[in-house]
C-alpha cells in the first residue's frame, strides 16, 4: 500500500511542478515577448516611427523646400521601408539628444553618436552606418605659426571647448588622466557646429569634431583648418529604445540590403563628394560675391525657377560656376553672359542679347529644362538634374556614351554615383575609341556638377543673410 501512496505522491508533485511551470511561463513569457517585440509592433500598428534627430548639417535640417540631411534621409528611407510616417523630435546638442532618447515613446535617436565602450555599457545601440575619426580643428590664421598644434602635446596653453556628453569630452578626459596638460572647457550650451563657427571666427583656438562634421561644415566656416586626428576610426550608430530586439534585427537586415543595392554609397556621395573639391580661395570669393553680386540678379533667378519648376538656388549656382555672376563674362571660345551661352544656343533659345542678365538666365534655364527632357526615364530623382547638368557642360552625347560604358563594366548607368566614376574614362583611348562621340575631358563635368551642388548648399544655408542683404541694398540712402 505504501508503495502505491509513494507513487501517487510522486506523480502528484510532478504534475504540480509541471502545472506551476506551465502557468508561470504562460504569465511571464508573453510579457517578456511583448517587451522584446512590442516596440516594433507598436511602430507598425501606429504607422509612426518616433525619432530624435540632431538639428545640424550632418544630421537633419530644413532645406529651402523640404527636410534634408544624411541621417534624416537614411531614417526616412527606413520609415518608407516599414510603410510608416517619420515623426521627428528635434535636439540641438548631443547632450539634449541623449536626454530625449530616455523618453519611452522614442524609438530611435540619431545624432552622429559614436559607438564607444563607455556608451555601449549605458545605451542600446542599433546598426552602425558611418565611419569617422575625431579631429582637432583650429583657426586657420594659426597655420604657419608655432601655436598651430600638430600633436596632443601642442594643445597645452590653447583655448579649447568641446561639447558636454560627447565622445570628444571622453577623449580629452582620458588624455588628461594620462598626464597631458590640456585646459579644455566642456559646454552643454553650444553644438559642435556652433563651436566650429567660434573657431572660424577665432573666438576660441580649437575644438574637436568628427571628420564628417568637419567636412560638411568646411564650406560654411572656411577660416577653420584640420590640425590632426585624435582618435582611431570609430562607428556612428543609432540609439534604440530598450527591449527592441525585433526593431534592431529588422534595421540590421534593412541596412545591409540598402548597402548592397548601392543606396548607402549614393547617399554618402550626395552629401560628402564635394569635399574632395573644396578650394579655400574660391569659397572665400563666393561668400564675398553673395553680398556684392547676387542681390542684383536674385529676382531673375527666382522668376526663372518659378516659371520652369527648377530651384532658383540651383540656377544661381550654375550661373556662378559659369560666370561668377558677371553679366559681361566671355570665354576664349566665345560663350558669353551670366549663363555663358554660345551664339548658336542663344539663337535656338530665343535669346537676343546674351549680355542681358534676365534674357541670359531665362535662356539658360530653358536650356537645362530641355536637357532634362532628354535624360532617360530610368534615371530618377536628383540623379536626373545631375545628368542634365553634366550634359549642359559636356554634351548629351558624351553622357550617353558614359552610360553605355558604365553598363559595359558592370556599373549602374542610371545613378550619378556610378556615372561620375565612368566620365573620366572618356579621356582614355582604350575606352573612348569604341564610343560614338569619342574623346571627352570627362573630369570636367564631374567637377562641374559637384561644384554647383556645393554652391547650392551654401546658398540654401544663407537664405536669411541674402534676404537681409537685399533689404539693406533696396533701402534709399
Amino acid at each position: 500500500m505504501n508503495k502505491y501512496i509513494y507513487a501517487f505522491l510522486t506523480l502528484f508533485f510532478a504534475l504540480s511542478f509541471f502545472l506551476f511551470g506551465w502557468l508561470s511561463r504562460s504569465v511571464y513569457v508573453p510579457y517578456e515577448r511583448e517587451n522584446e517585440v512590442g516596440v516594433f509592433d507598436t511602430i507598425l500598428k501606429n504607422k509612426q516611427l518616433n525619432v530624435v534627430l540632431l538639428n545640424s548639417p550632418s544630421t537633419y535640417y530644413i532645406g529651402i523646400n523640404e527636410p534634408q540631411g544624411f541621417e534624416y534621409d537614411l531614417l526616412k528611407a527606413y520609415a518608407d521601408h516599414l510603410g510608416v510616417e517619420l515623426n521627428i523630435t528635434t535636439a540641438h546638442t548631443v547632450k539634449e539628444a541623449i536626454e530625449l532618447s530616455q523618453d519611452p515613446n522614442i524609438h530611435i535617436t540619431s545624432a552622429s553618436i559614436t559607438r564607444t565602450p563607455q556608451r555601449e555599457r549605458k545605451f542600446n545601440f542599433g546598426p552602425s552606418y558611418f565611419e569617422v575619426q575625431e579631429q582637432v580643428i583650429c583657426n586657420r590664421s594659426m597655420l604657419g605659426r608655432s601655436e598651430f598644434p600638430r600633436d596632443v602635446e601642442d594643445l597645452e596653453g590653447l583655448s579649447i571647448i568641446v561639447g558636454e556628453d560627447t565622445s570628444y569630452k571622453d577623449t580629452i578626459v582620458d588624455l588628461q588622466e594620462d598626464g597631458y596638460d590640456i585646459n579644455a572647457t566642456f559646454t552643454s550650451e553650444y553644438s559642435t557646429e556652433e563651436l566650429l563657427d567660434m573657431v572660424s571666427k577665432h573666438e576660441i583656438d580649437c575644438t574637436i569634431a568628427d571628420s564628417n562634421i568637419y567636412s560638411l561644415n568646411l564650406r560654411y566656416f572656411p577660416e577653420m583648418a584640420l590640425a590632426f586626428s585624435i582618435s582611431p576610426r570609430e562607428q556612428l550608430a543609432w540609439l534604440l529604445a530598450e527591449n527592441s530586439k525585433k526593431l534592431k534585427s529588422d534595421m540590421y537586415a534593412w541596412l545591409n540590403d540598402f548597402n548592397n543595392k548601392g543606396k548607402l554609397a549614393e547617399l554618402k556621395d550626395h552629401y560628402y563628394s564635394y569635399v574632395l573639391f573644396f578650394d579655400y580661395y574660391n569659397t572665400k570669393m563666393f561668400y564675398k560675391r553673395l553680398k556684392t553680386r547676387l542681390p542684383k540678379y536674385q529676382k531673375y533667378f527666382e522668376e526663372a525657377g518659378a516659371r520652369f519648376g527648377i530651384s532658383w538656388t540651383l540656377l544661381a549656382s550654375i550661373s556662378y560656376q559659369e560666370s561668377h555672376w558677371n553679366p559681361n563674362a566671355k570665354s576664349f571660345t566665345g560663350v558669353r553672359g551670366l549663363m555663358m551661352l554660345t551664339k548658336n544656343t542663344a539663337k535656338l533659345l530665343g535669346v537676343k542679347n546674351r549680355l542681358n542678365p534676365k534674357e541670359s538666365i531665362i535662356g539658360g534655364t530653358r536650356h537645362i529644362k530641355q536637357m532634362l527632357k532628354f535624360v532617360p526615364e530610368e534615371v530618377e530623382g536628383e540623379n536626373r538634374l545631375k545628368f542634365a547638368l553634366a550634359a549642359y557642360n559636356i554634351g548629351l552625347g558624351h553622357v550617353k556614351d558614359a552610360q553605355l560604358l558604365a553598363k559595359r563594366i558592370g556599373l549602374n548607368q542610371n545613378t550619378w554615383n556610378d556615372l561620375k566614376r565612368v566620365l573620366p574614362l572618356l579621356s582614355q583611348k582604350k575606352y573612348y575609341r569604341d564610343l560614338k562621340f569619342g574623346y571627352a575631358r570627362g573630369e570636367e563635368p564631374v567637377r562641374y556638377v559637384e561644384a554647383i551642388y556645393n554652391y547650392k548648399d551654401i546658398l540654401e544655408k544663407q537664405q536669411d543673410t541674402l534676404a537681409q542683404t537685399i533689404k539693406t541694398q533696396s533701402q534709399p540712402e
